[in-house]
């Protein structure tokens, strides 16, 4: 009944083209228009303002010859303002785009290697939007962003850099691993070191401690027994430390022990010897 009365909508977003016996004759708004058919007006067809995407996948070579798929996301919108000029210039604009993308794309990714290819994503999506921008506005058409969104190399290619990767990581953690070991065994030297530092200070100790027991020993006991001499208290003081020895070893079971000769007179060899050492030493002194 509207369209036997002349009058149409327009839809929300969308602006319908005019024209009258043929010839463009005005840009409908969204809402209720009248169009006299009889008058030779009519509506040549509609035009969306809304935005619109295309994805574009274009198949270049890097600059070290690497085949990529290059896939590139477009968001772009007829202007208002330019509505027929949008309607008329263009008969198909999804082509006309994808044609743009796929010259920007294989102009400027082979100057890239691969691996620069990956990192200036942002620099190929603005230099396909600059040359959009450039010949879209003459048609009626805003872009409103370029994406690249994906680039995929051969799958050889992405299985060896897959490789590479996993080498260079395995290699630093070599090398990680490697200096680990290296700080362990200084430290476990640092330590054994101390230890032994430690052990030998004791040792010394030890033996400074019995060396001075034994001269008060020996002094106190030359006090106390008149006519005794220094070396008769020596001897006394090796036949007890024997004597003690013997009854350390013979009260352990599971001791291992070399025995030496153990008469008397052995004490008195060994006593002899000590004490032709200590001297000898002396003199050499």
């Amino acid at each position: 009944m509207g369209n036997l009365c002349g009058c149409m909508k327009v839809d929300q977003s969308t602006v319908a083209i005019k024209e009258k016996f043929g010839k463009f004759d005005d840009v409908l708004e969204p809402g209720c228009h009248c169009v006299p058919w009889c008058l030779g007006s009519q509506v040549a067809g509609h035009l969306s303002l809304r935005v619109q995407q295309l994805d574009v996948r274009c198949e270049t070579k890097t600059k070290d010859n690497v085949f990529v798929n290059v896939v590139a996301s477009i968001q772009y919108r007829a202007l208002a303002d330019k509505a027929n000029e949008a309607f008329y210039k263009l008969s198909n604009t999804r082509s006309q785009i994808q044609a743009y993308v796929f010259d920007v794309i294989r102009a400027y990714v082979p100057k890239l290697n691969l691996d620069n290819t990956f990192e200036q994503k942002k620099d190929i999506a603005q230099a396909v939007e600059d040359e959009l921008e450039k010949a879209m506005s003459a048609y009626g058409y805003e872009i409103v962003q370029t994406l690249i969104v994906d680039i995929e190399p051969d799958e050889h290619v992405k299985r060896a850099m897959n490789e590479i990767n996993a080498a260079a990581r395995m290699r630093v953690a070599a090398n990680d691993k490697a200096e680990a070991e290296k700080i362990l065994q200084i430290k476990r030297a640092e330590g054994e070191a101390e230890s032994k530092y430690l052990a030998g200070l004791g040792i010394a100790r030890q033996r400074q401690a019995i060396v001075d027991g034994l001269r008060d020993s020996v002094l106190g006991f030359s006090v106390n027994v008149p006519g005794t001499t220094a070396k008769d208290v020596m001897d006394m003081v090796l036949v007890t430390q024997y004597f003690d020895t013997m009854k350390e070893i013979g009260a352990a079971s599971k001791s291992s022990a070399v025995f030496i000769p153990h008469g008397p007179g052995a004490v008195r060899d060994v006593a002899t010897q000590i004490r032709d050492g200590l001297l000898q030493a002396s003199a050499q002194h």
